[in-house]
């Protein structure tokens, strides 16, 4: 028999569920290059996934509101022709935890600021997503900037309309954008450290993980 402290448990993508990196990198490079602008260094660059590339694209006086929009569209003409599952790699794990959470009846969503079709795509490509009572990422309109908080009180409308518990919530995710959207709805966190985030980005977090088998010890607890 197995039990979970929580009701319903979120994750965020980017990060958390996948390292979609290695797709990621050369296109935020090409799109700056096409814009005039010199890319940041590869390490720097590697923090700019998981927040809105919106935001990512305005950064730093990176590039104006305008032209961040017009990047956002170029950058996603260019996950479509190559496909958005193509070099998206899963984290060591992590499947078979959510594999674990649906089998012990736990009602899972995701909660993405990566746009959503490149989330289902994903899911679908990795055949996840029937672990997932709601997919749930961002608005595909490139004007749109859904914050973390924006996608996670969505994720939990639609718990709530397909009739699941959402009294306990948890949000798993692998940047500060995760815990402060987490706060603006009163959500808890736990902060995985695999993922793209600084040191200091988990305060606030309610917990922090270095790796699935300890994510899990907080999700699923084994009853005799």
């Amino acid at each position: 028999m197995t039990s979970s402290p929580w009701s319903c448990i979120l994750w965020d993508v980017d990060g958390t569920v996948a390292d979609a990196s290695a797709g990621i990198m050369p296109r935020i490079t090409r799109v700056l290059s096409d814009f005039g602008r010199t890319p940041p260094a590869p390490e720097e660059l590697r923090h700019w996934i998981g927040p809105p590339l919106l935001e990512s694209f305005q950064a730093r006086g990176m590039l104006t509101a305008e032209e961040a929009t017009e990047a956002v569209v170029a950058y996603r003409e260019l996950a479509s022709r190559e496909g958005y599952a193509s070099s998206v790699a899963l984290y060591e794990g992590v499947p078979e935890l959510i594999r674990a959470v649906h089998e012990a009846g736990i009602p899972q969503a995701t909660a993405s600021t990566k746009p959503q079709n490149q989330v289902e795509a994903i899911l679908t490509h990795y055949e996840l997503d029937h672990a997932f009572t709601a997919i749930v990422g961002a608005s595909p309109a490139p004007e749109v900037l859904d914050t973390k908080a924006t996608v996670l009180a969505r994720a939990l409308e639609q718990l709530a309309a397909a009739g699941v518990d959402t009294s306990r919530p948890v949000l798993i995710g692998d940047r500060h954008h995760d815990v402060d959207g987490g706060a603006e709805l009163g959500v808890p966190v736990i902060y995985n450290r695999w993922g793209f985030g600084n040191p200091g980005e988990e305060q606030g977090a309610i917990a922090v993980v270095d790796d699935p088998d300890q994510l899990r010890e907080l999700l699923i607890a084994e009853e005799d």
